[in-house]
């Protein structure tokens, strides 16, 4: 009887510019949806984004500069660690992040929204654009690019690296938030990292 030979692992293949395009423009928006439903709530989220939303809800200074400032001296490791090309995707994405939520709430707007669909809307939004960029070789900066960093050099996923400091931000948040808002946003932050933790893997996607 011949050997059975185990299945053959196809070819790995690289994403094409235009693919790259719309994962990083698919990403950002959604990214930036998840914002205007954030901020439409008065919830705060986890990563350099709720950074950013807490400075911007006590200084009453504009998210999307904020959190474009807030990334900047993250983007050292993202360049030491995976490179040039990496960087400039992700610096893509966070300006394009940060203009796309000065402009949507232009255009989208909400009568009334649940808090608890609001904040399931805000994981969904959020888990689905950082799998797209990250997907597509970038991140939205700061804390992704470092569980980014330490998903690659250690198998940690960086979902899970994202949830423990999430968690930080959000015992902080306890402090300036009202904290029914606080226990809503921790919702929308877990749906969001077990989605990434959960649908990003390696050794399941060859791209």
């Amino acid at each position: 009887m011949p050997e059975i030979s185990p299945p053959q692992r196809p070819p790995e293949t690289k994403h094409s510019p235009l693919d790259d395009a719309q994962g990083l423009a698919y990403g950002s928006f959604m990214a930036a949806l998840s914002v205007v439903v954030l901020t439409h709530l008065g919830f705060v989220t986890g990563q350099t984004a709720g950074i950013a939303l807490l400075i911007s809800y006590a200084s009453g200074w504009d998210w999307a500069w904020v959190f474009f400032v807030v990334n900047i001296p993250f983007y050292w490791v993202g360049w030491k660690r995976f490179g040039p090309v990496f960087v400039a995707k992700s610096l893509f994405a966070v300006t394009l992040t940060s203009v796309l939520a000065a402009i949507l709430p232009r255009y989208v707007s909400f009568a009334e929204l649940n808090p608890m669909l609001g904040a399931v809307m805000i994981g969904a939004f959020t888990g689905s654009g950082l799998i797209a960029l990250f997907r597509h070789g970038a991140s939205l900066g700061g804390i992704g690019i470092v569980g980014l960093y330490i998903q690659d050099a250690t198998g940690f996923r960086a979902g899970w690296v994202q949830l423990i400091v999430d968690a930080a931000i959000f015992a902080i948040a306890l402090f300036l938030l009202n904290p029914v808002a606080v226990g809503w946003s921790f919702l929308g932050a877990l749906v969001a990292n077990l989605t990434i933790a959960i649908n990003h893997r390696r050794d399941r996607y060859i791209v």
